[in-house]
Order: C-alpha cells, then structure tokens, then sequence
C-alpha cells in the first residue's frame, strides 16, 4: 500500500428522509475513485468508498480517524476526502462564524433530536476541522466538497421545476424545523476581530475543494445520460482533458467557466496557500 489514500463519499439516499433523495452523489464518489486511480497514482487498496446505508456518521468518522491515526504514525503523505451529499446547518456555538451557522455535512443517518438536528447523526465542519487539525505539519490533505453551503439557497426552489425528472435538485436541507431556523437568524452576529482570534485558518497542508460559495447552492444534475453533482462532472472532465497537467487554480478557472457556460449559478471555491493553489494535483 503507498503513502497515499482517499475516502470517497457519496449519499443518495437518506434513511429518515426519503424525499431528499438524490442522484448524483454515488455516481460522484465512483467518478473521484476512478480519477484518482487513472491520474494520481492512487491503487484500489488505497482507496475506501463508502455510498447510501454504508455511509453512517460513525463510519465516515472512524474511516476519517483512521486515516489521521496512520498520518500520524508517519505511514501517510497524502489523504484525500470527496463527500457529495446535502449540506445543512447548525447554529454556531463556538463564535467562529461570521454568519452565525456552522455548516454540516448530512449523513446517510441524518436524523433530528428534538428540533435540531442530532450531533450523533450529523456531521459539523467543526468535527472535520478537529480531527484534522491534528494531522503532522508534512501531511497533504485534500478535501472535496460537493454538497451546499447556503442557508437562503432553500428559498429559491421551485416545486414545479423539481417535479420534472431530470431538473437540478440543490443539496441542501434547511434545518429540522422552524424554531431551528429562527436560532440561525437571530444568533448574535460576530466581530471581525474575534474571528481573526479563531485557529480555524485553513492550515498550509489543507486544501480545500467547494462546490460553491457558502451563500449558495450545488447542483445535482443530469449530464450524459446519468446524474452527477455539476461541481464533481466539471471538475473530473477538467483533469481528465487536461492530463492533470494544469495547477489547481487553473482547474479552478476551468470548472468556474464550464458551470457559467452551462447556465449553473454556483462558483466553486478553491481555499489553499499559494504553493498548492499554483501546484498540480499530485
């Protein structure tokens, strides 16, 4: 096994909310296995995908954590993350978000408690940024998000539109009820200067992949006969034609121009320093 390994998720399925289905998510996860095999060196054995009824909070974590304990133990150099699902969100505790909501990433046992969501069944960008935080200042983690960031992208939809079969469906659920709503809306809005207090600065050794800003939504598309998230399609067709002989920023570029051409709103964002923003996928 190298010194290298991914996790790719990808959730259509929801066990507590069936009509949030989606469609593109598993065809999502397979695509960036399949990539990082055809153009990164990756090998089946250093890749664990994890799609629908197999993709539980606990499993997702403990793969995560697993994967951060080997990097620690100096056994790995480069991890990859793809997660395609709904993205949600929390109210902010910690007081490091500028818009008062923590995003979170839905598992495939997504599940409510009380009238939020339940910590044991969702998974907050906070956890994420714990876990990884831990990991050795030589390790390269790449993470890919394919979910939606927006807490008002949920007004926009059009019941009609979803109605007809191949339509673009955001992924994104609004937060279990009403009273959960308002906590987002009336928490206390945050300083500039007590954020710039927060370690949540991305570290120089993460590098971070969305499929749009954090006011907006991603889609879930219909592209050459099959569903795909429209980040995941452009960004896969982007390094596929170019060989992965373009730098991350260019493949950025490339995959903002591809979405505006096809009539997509989203802007994917690419969060790194500027070695890595300048280098190639490796």
């Amino acid at each position: 096994m190298s010194n290298r390994r991914a996790l790719c998720v990808g959730i259509n399925k929801f066990k507590n909310y069936p009509t949030a289905e989606l469609r593109g998510c598993v065809n999502d996860a397979n695509d960036m296995a399949q990539l990082l095999k055809d153009m990164l060196g990756f090998t089946d054995a250093d890749i664990t995908v994890l799609t629908d009824a197999q993709a539980t909070k606990a499993r997702i974590m403990s793969n995560l954590k697993s994967l951060v304990a080997d990097a620690k133990a100096g056994k790995l150099k480069y991890i990859v993350f793809s997660l395609s699902s709904h993205g949600t969100q929390v109210p902010d505790v910690s007081g490091d978000e500028a818009d008062r909501a923590d995003e979170a990433f839905c598992p495939y046992d997504l599940a409510a408690k009380d009238d939020q969501w339940d910590p044991d069944h969702i998974i907050l960008d906070d956890e994420l940024h714990t876990l990884f935080t831990q990991l050795p200042q030589d390790v390269l983690l790449e993470c890919y998000f394919d979910t939606c960031h927006s807490g008002t992208g949920i007004k926009n939809l059009d019941p009609v539109v979803l109605l007809l079969p191949n339509a673009p469906r955001p992924r994104y659920l609004p937060p279990p009820s009403y009273k959960a709503f308002l906590q987002l809306r009336d928490a206390p809005m945050r300083t500039v200067a007590a954020l710039r207090k927060s370690d949540r600065m991305l570290a120089r050794h993460h590098i971070l992949w969305a499929g749009c800003r954090d006011d907006q939504t991603s889609a879930d598309a219909y592209f050459d006969g099959r569903f795909n998230g429209a980040f995941t399609y452009y960004y896969v067709k982007t390094v596929r034609a170019s060989n992965n002989t373009l730098s991350r920023a260019k493949v950025r570029d490339a995959v903002r121009a591809a979405l505006k051409k096809a009539k997509f709103d989203q802007i994917p964002q690419l969060e790194c320093d500027a070695t890595n923003r300048n280098g190639r996928l490796i």
